[in-house]
């Protein structure tokens, strides 16, 4: 069986192995405070042009969403987010948990606009019984998105200008984010989003990391304390260098982009081989997942060799699904499916 159903199927690029041996019995100080997570940071800062931002490093994703929405947030608050998002219908409730509420609004592909949080907010406080509804306290987006869609810097400048108006914190979700940055259709860098974002973070452990998330913080209010907060979370690992030495590893030379680039490339050649057959795509992704509406009878035939994620059944003659590459993903095995497309 040939997967495509993930980008975290395989382990790690070999300069994160590679430095994790080097490094491996050398004695540090725990917690994120060893000089390697200290280079990460340095390095990350100088990537994003914000020598004050603070950088903070998590396992995963979802610990990380759930850290960072319940210490910016008051009791009585919740966080808006598309209705495909991440922290709403794939982590079981994790912020639910910590006491704050999802606020979906409807996207269009995966994305929301700053005319529905401005829309939102306002229908929040013209209501006689605001003092009894959840009030809306933060912004929440993935880029990409949960269907591969890409916010432009015109987007997410327009929503940064409704957040700083209306005073939401805002907060993006980048556990692909290098394949966001790498794709042709982007037009945002690292620099832009320390710019427009009060948080936002860089995916490692879909992006060629065994794990980790590197967080950073611009807003100097969601600075404070913030450690406090991982440590309550379970976010503190005790052998943190592991966390800053991928990063390391990753973000020195261009490796983040070059792989998240390969992987875009396969993803979407896997779209054009499936575009020349006549199928069309759920949504129009330009980073590594793809989505085709196949005929039933082909989705069976590849199902026989490949692994894909099943997305939903558009009507009876037809199965949607999502071809995910990663940074890892071989070009034999892409050649394979590629002459399997054109033999249906």
């Amino acid at each position: 069986m040939i997967r495509f159903e993930c980008d975290y199927g395989e382990g790690a690029a070999q300069p994160v192995l590679d430095l994790l041996q080097q490094t491996n019995l050398e004695q540090t100080p725990g917690y994120g405070v060893d000089d390697y997570c200290e280079q990460a940071r340095a390095l990350i800062r100088r990537l994003c042009d914000a020598p004050d931002a603070d950088v903070h490093f998590f396992v995963g994703a979802t610990q990380a969403n759930f850290t960072v929405i319940d210490a910016a947030l008051k009791p009585w608050q919740g966080v808006l987010c598309a209705d495909s998002g991440h922290i709403h219908v794939h982590e079981t409730g994790a912020v639910e948990a910590t006491g704050h509420k999802c606020l979906p609004l409807p996207g269009v592909q995966g994305k929301i606009t700053a005319g529905q949080i401005r829309e939102a907010v306002a229908e929040h406080w013209a209501s006689d019984s605001h003092e009894h509804e959840v009030q809306p306290g933060m912004v929440y987006l993935s880029n990409p998105t949960e269907d591969g869609t890409l916010y432009s810097k015109e987007e997410l400048t327009d929503i940064s200008a409704a957040c700083y108006e209306l005073g939401l914190p805002l907060f993006v979700d980048g556990a692909r984010m290098a394949y966001g940055l790498a794709s042709p259709a982007n037009d945002l860098s690292l620099e832009d989003y320390a710019a427009l974002c009060d948080v936002f973070y860089l995916g490692g452990t879909k992006c060629g990391a065994l794990f980790g998330e590197a967080l950073v913080i611009t807003n100097e209010e969601l600075k404070q304390d913030f450690r406090y907060a991982i440590k309550q979370h379970g976010g503190m690992l005790a052998k943190g260098r592991l966390l800053g030495l991928q990063f390391l590893a990753l973000l020195q030379d261009g490796l983040y982009t070059r792989l998240a680039a390969a992987a875009d490339e396969k993803a979407l050649a896997i779209r054009r081989a499936f575009e020349d057959k006549g199928c069309r795509m759920l949504y129009d992704s330009p980073t590594n997942q793809q989505f085709p509406v196949l005929p039933n009878a082909w989705y069976d035939r590849l199902s026989e060799r490949y692994a894909t994620t099943l997305m939903g059944r558009p009507d009876d003659g037809h199965t949607a699904v999502r071809f995910c590459t990663s940074w890892a993903t071989r070009d034999e095995d892409v050649a394979a499916l590629l002459a399997d497309i054109a033999a249906l």
